[in-house]
């Protein structure tokens, strides 16, 4: 019977006594004259299986050189372990699948997280990032969980696209034309590109999910998306993964309810089923990180206005390194400071100067600012931005044209607004950004499988 390490170690009793089959890789190997003990991983669980296995065995001096990678295939009975673990394996069995050389990079000490980047097709084979990536799978599911159960349809957005959703020009170019010949002609003729015009890969796929929520009503995306920002910080990668949910018939208080469900839902997921994963993040990685998910499940979060956070920052006192400002940007720090010291809590900020957000967002009534929203969680800052989306024709054309945008690369968009449109409401979330936040890993570049990064793009 084939099972895996996970099976065993979550239902122990189930197979005392019993034969079994497990296959995987060796974390360490002891031999000694009579008997030796290795440690194998499938992947599964954190936790390795210690097969034990005798000089009865026909092969036992070969089992015993299986160094440090090797693949394997074990048969054995499971009995109760002397050890820490609940069981462990008697071999019956044990087959070499695959050899592993002395030169094997990843061995059974502290490696730093740089040097595991550059073995990234290694990495998971470590106790950190195989947490991580089992934490990635959990999540992902657990997001799709949470929108399939209410009912929201699924939409798979463009992946290249002739649209800057953002406005904000760093795009990847996907071209087919000979970029050694126009660097010689020095013109662009891109009635001879594949698609007859400039295309990009996709910053967002926001403006596609608007269309298909005007017809379903509640829908959501969920796929990698580029961008070209020249960006070298922890919390930036040039591809990554977007979550972004569209509602009709919804204002921003729609939103903002629809956040708090989502990031509780899935946080909760997974404090529920990754229990093991969660405790190693906790003891190794961001001391306290599992209380601080169990607080922010059971907390009431806070809603500031834009304006009212710049007035709590000025007041603080605080000398911060960028002075808090009306009409700019947060820094990180200021999130911080309103989440882990104010409100000690999840904070909305709502209602943003226009001139720092995207031309989609809803002008409200006093003509500066739009209904915005970003969700501030304590210890990492911004999770989640979001806004109601403009449905008034005029007001839309009003401010693209204010924005110097080519109205005319958005005819589709601007007619959804003549065809029945309806007001809207919808968010995105970096789904690394959750990663980071859930199991306290501080690097972007350490919870995307191979990151892409300017000047990196390796394997």
């Amino acid at each position: 019977m084939l099972i895996s390490v996970k099976q065993l170690f979550e239902s122990p009793s189930e197979f005392i006594g019993k034969e079994v089959k497990v296959e995987g890789w060796v974390r360490s190997n002891r031999g000694q004259k009579e008997f030796g003990f290795i440690n194998l991983n499938d992947g599964s669980y954190l936790d390795n299986i210690q097969v034990v296995y005798e000089s009865t065995l026909e092969n036992f001096s070969e089992i015993s050189k299986y160094r440090v990678g090797c693949a394997l295939r074990v048969t054995g009975v499971v009995v109760e372990s002397q050890g820490k673990a609940a069981v462990e394996i008697k071999a019956n069995s044990v087959f070499l699948e695959g050899d592993c050389p002395e030169d094997y990079p990843i061995q059974p000490k502290r490696h730093t997280r740089e040097f595991l980047r550059e073995q990234a097709y290694l990495r998971p084979r470590t106790n950190l990032f195989s947490a991580v990536f089992r934490m990635r799978s959990i999540l992902a599911f657990a997001i799709h969980k949470f929108f399939q159960e209410r009912n929201f349809i699924y939409v798979n957005s463009p992946l290249i696209t002739s649209n800057d959703g953002e406005g904000a020009g760093e795009m990847f170019q996907v071209t087919t034309l000979d970029l050694n010949r126009i660097a010689k002609e020095g013109k662009v003729d891109y009635s001879k590109d594949f698609f007859g015009k400039p295309v990009n890969l996709t910053v967002t796929g926001q403006l596609e999910a608007e269309t298909y929520a005007q017809a379903f009503k509640k829908v959501y995306t969920f796929g990698p998306t580029f961008r070209a920002e020249n960006s070298n910080t922890t919390r930036h990668a040039s591809e990554f993964w977007m979550i972004e949910p569209e509602i009709a018939f919804a204002e921003l208080s729609d939103d903002i309810k629809l956040i708090e469900e989502m990031v509780k839902y899935v946080i909760k997921y997974a404090l529920d089923n990754a229990s093991s994963e969660i405790k190693f993040f906790d003891q190794f990685v961001a001391p306290g990180k599992k209380q601080q998910l169990e607080e922010l499940i059971a907390s009431e979060m806070k809603v500031c206005t834009h304006k009212e956070a710049i007035k709590i920052l000025l007041d603080s006192g605080v000398d911060f390194e960028t002075k808090p400002e009306y009409g700019q940007d947060l820094a990180t720090e200021h999130e911080k400071y309103l989440t882990d010291v104010h409100f000690k809590a999840p904070v909305f900020v709502t209602n943003w100067p226009k001139e720092i957000k995207a031309f989609y967002m809803r002008l409200n009534d006093d003509n500066e600012t739009v209904a915005a929203v970003d969700l501030l969680v304590p210890g990492a800052g911004e999770l989640v931005g979001g806004s109601q989306r403009e449905e008034r024709l005029d007001v839309l054309l009003s401010r693209m044209q204010e924005l110097n945008m080519k109205t005319e690369d958005f005819d589709w968009y601007i007619n959804l607004r003549k065809y029945g449109g309806t007001k809207h409401s919808g968010f995105g979330m970096g789904f690394e950004r959750l990663i980071m936040y859930v199991t306290g890993v501080e690097n972007i570049r350490d919870v995307i499988p191979y990151p892409r990064t300017p000047r990196n793009c390796e394997f």
